[in-house]
């Protein structure tokens, strides 16, 4: 029983340290949303909703 629980533990803290891990581009993806809707904007134009700017 011991044993099962020590393997869950250490499966979680190896999912836990993926999840921390940064992917490259993931700051691009973010500086391509607009900043008053949150979508994604497509090209170099403006938002969709006529609001952010681009």
């Amino acid at each position: 029983m011991i044993k099962v629980v020590s393997l869950f533990l250490i499966g979680m803290l190896v999912l836990a340290m993926f999840g921390k891990l940064r992917f490259p581009g993931q700051k691009r993806l973010q500086s391509m949303k607009c900043e008053r809707c949150g979508r994604y904007r497509i090209g170099s134009g403006p938002c969709a909703c006529g609001k952010g700017k681009g």
